[in-house]
């Protein structure tokens, strides 16, 4: 006989075991299985809370939700408490019950700002360890990415003015757990700034076709299985390449591993990180970096005549030591007599400039050739 469902809630419902409702081979037990006692979260963040006042929500539950925002890739915190009420699985996996109040979605953001960074890098390592006790890092390979992210301010909040002025307005509306680069901010970022985010800067995506304020996501990946084991957030504008190494410190601190092998694409393949990298008995997979063209002789056409360091043009010509550029790490060397230049037959495919042409080549260019010789490898390649 044909059955039909009825519809009507029932009034009382006190036989709801969400114990057995979740299936044994579901995701989350796994995920909670990992996670063991979070206990210590209440203990970490007992400092922030009063001993008066308003009940909090529990902050064990509150790490769980983020791990579930995230694990689910749930689109925003308010959804996630809209889904909450609806999954018995999300239910289970928080401690709740059927009939308890889902808390509203500000007391993520509000528990963020009262915790502070200090216990996310807490959680961050603390995964990473569990990671690694559980087979999931090797250690030994690592590749190096960056994303842009858009900062929560519109163009129309820029603000334009002298560099000395806009420091001033970003070191006046940094956060204590935010800290400004060393060297001041260049091009357009040093004379324009967001009133309503002045950490943010100006920077264009690949797929973008006009600048937008961001921030930039620096994050390190274990080759074994994909885990995440170091991150880093900066202004939108910050360089790639000078996050490799402090990534590499930070992932070897996290997991007690000894880096051999960093792969990356272009963004890092500079000089400097090529020889940090033989430095640090490193095999560097960087793709090399390669200036935009300017239609004049590369580099690679002018000899360099080590036993009188200097180089030789296309023509025969020499060009000496002229400075060293500390920042980037490189010699600069010179035409000795810009009349050549003027007068060369080649001059038109070799340089505009009215002193002649210049040529710089890194320090220790050994230890960078070594580097290139092994980002060009077919190991490399593959990575």
């Amino acid at each position: 006989m044909m059955g039909k469902q009825h519809e009507q809630n029932p009034l009382f419902s006190y036989s709801v075991n969400l114990e057995r409702r979740v299936r044994p081979d579901h995701p989350l037990r796994a995920v909670r299985a990992a996670l063991g006692d979070l206990s210590w979260v209440r203990q970490a963040v007992a400092h922030t809370y009063g001993a008066n006042g308003h009940v909090s929500a529990d902050p064990v539950m509150l790490v769980k939700m983020m791990i579930l925002l995230f694990l689910d890739d749930v689109p925003s915190e308010r959804e996630l408490m809209a889904v909450i009420a609806e999954r018995l699985d999300y239910l289970w996996f928080l401690g709740l019950g059927l009939d308890d109040e889902i808390p509203n979605h500000s007391v993520l953001s509000k528990a963020r700002a009262r915790w502070g960074a200090e216990l996310f890098e807490e959680l961050f390592v603390r995964s990473v360890s569990l990671c690694v006790e559980a087979g999931l890092v090797e250690g030994g390979k690592l590749h190096l990415d960056s994303s842009l992210v858009r900062a929560n301010a519109a163009r129309d909040s820029i603000l334009s003015g002298s560099p000395e002025l806009l420091q001033a307005l970003r070191a006046a509306a940094r956060q204590q757990e935010q800290k400004l680069e060393e060297k001041p901010v260049e091009g357009v970022n040093g004379t324009h700034v967001s009133a309503t985010d002045p950490e943010a800067t100006l920077a264009r995506s690949r797929r973008s076709q006009s600048s937008q304020l961001s921030y930039k996501h620096h994050r390190a990946v274990d080759d074994a299985r994909g885990v995440i084991t170091a991150v880093e957030t900066t202004t939108g504008s910050a360089s790639d390449a000078a996050q490799l190494q402090p990534l590499v410190q930070q992932h070897e601190q996290n997991t007690q591993q000894e880096v051999t092998t960093v792969v990356a694409d272009s963004h890092y393949g500079t000089a400097e990180n090529y020889r940090q990298g033989q430095v640090q008995d490193q095999q560097t997979h960087l793709k090399s970096y390669q200036a935009a063209s300017t239609g004049l002789y590369p580099a690679n056409r002018f000899i360099y005549e080590a036993h009188a360091d200097r180089f030789r043009c296309p023509q025969g010509h020499h060009l000496y030591y002229h400075n060293f550029k500390k920042a980037v790490q490189l010699i600069e060397y010179r035409i000795d007599n810009p009349g050549h230049c003027a007068a060369c037959p080649l001059r038109d495919q070799c340089t505009r400039s009215t002193t002649g042409r210049t040529v710089t080549r890194p320090i220790f260019t050994e230890l960078v050739r070594l580097g290139q010789t092994q980002a060009q490898s077919a190991a490399a390649k593959r990575d």
